[in-house]
């Protein structure tokens, strides 16, 4: 329990991991087409879905291990991966062309507030922990 309550952060990025990783493959996802076909918008859920479980796994090994060292520098991981997947849907990899298309209208949003959002709390937490090894000297 003691790890938790140094490092609430952490569990806030894993939840957001995980929200993105699920979330960008189910209610999040991309569009869903009548034929059954898929397009660039499914491949670029799945590359948000995976790179989500990519932040989730780098977050729940910084909330696992003990070393601050190690944990800030999975925290400090996070920070790219998360601004890839927001930048992914639309940007990177091209959507529907269409605005009213799902894709268009939930998905792009809502993984560049996740990413984002995961980033700039991974940051924060990057630096609390770095700040608290160095005062702790």
């Amino acid at each position: 329990m003691k790890r938790l309550s140094q490092k609430p952060l952490s569990v806030v990025i894993l939840c957001l991991s995980l929200l993105m990783c699920v979330g960008s493959l189910t209610f999040l996802g991309a569009c869903v087409h009548e034929d059954g076909s898929v397009g660039t918008c499914h491949w670029a859920a799945v590359a948000c879905s995976a790179l989500g479980g990519l932040c989730a796994l780098y977050s729940l090994l910084a909330l696992l291990i003990i070393n601050k060292d190690l944990s800030a520098g999975l925290t400090l991981a996070v920070i790219p991966t998360s601004i890839l997947s927001a930048l992914l849907p639309g940007h990177l990899m091209p959507l529907c062309l269409m605005s009213s298309m799902r894709c268009q209208s939930l998905m792009k949003p809502s993984m560049v507030l996740l990413g984002f959002a995961i980033a700039i709390l991974a940051a924060v937490q990057a630096y609390l922990l770095l700040t608290v090894r160095k005062g702790s000297r």
